[in-house]
């Protein structure tokens, strides 16, 4: 009995990781032509997966991504949530696509990422509406990315943790795009 859970069990894990080594278009890939113009001079693409928005943007995420699309390399090894190689107030911008849903403590994630910025600088993100992508992998069959932390996770969520940090002003938003995701620009006092 053991030899054969061992079997399903090692099986199972050859799946998921074939799934996660897959190529695939990047989230980052549908959302490009509306918001790489936003990261301008010196910014971090956080969680880039392997297709950065812009050439000049450095690339962090782990020293091993769970999911790669193009084959970058990455420049910065670690966790988002804490971005530590960065003193604060040093960056124009910071991009994340896809990735803030995947923390347990969303505020504390975007209170360090706002700690970086510069006054004036932009968080320009690209996340799913938690429900709606629910729904799509359901209808369509597509894997379900396990990472999720939060049922709620949405624009509207985002937008009220951001209002009750304060110092941001929305420079552009897209509540519904790309099928289940939306967009959110923001600019720190």
């Amino acid at each position: 009995m053991k030899a054969t859970a061992k079997r399903v069990f090692s099986k199972a894990r050859r799946t998921a990781s074939a799934i996660f080594k897959k190529k695939y278009p990047s989230e980052t890939s549908k959302c490009r032509p509306r918001l790489a113009k936003y990261c301008i001079g010196n910014g971090v693409d956080l969680g880039f997966g392997g297709d950065a928005i812009t050439p000049s943007a450095v690339r962090v995420d782990f020293p091993r991504p769970y999911a790669t699309t193009e084959g970058q390399p990455v420049q910065l090894g670690g966790d988002c949530q804490n971005l530590e190689w960065f003193r604060d107030g040093c960056l124009d911008y910071i991009y994340s696509s896809h990735l803030l849903e995947d923390f347990e403590d969303t505020e504390a994630v975007l209170k360090e990422w706002l700690r970086v910025l510069k006054p004036g600088g932009l968080l320009i993100i690209f996340c799913p509406d938690e429900q709606v992508y629910r729904r799509h992998c359901e209808d369509t069959g597509q894997y379900y990315n396990q990472c999720h932390k939060h049922a709620d996770f949405s624009l509207r969520k985002v937008k009220d943790m951001l209002a009750k940090l304060g110092q941001t002003d929305v420079v552009h938003e897209q509540p519904l795009i790309d099928v289940y995701s939306w967009d959110l620009v923001i600019r720190k006092h």
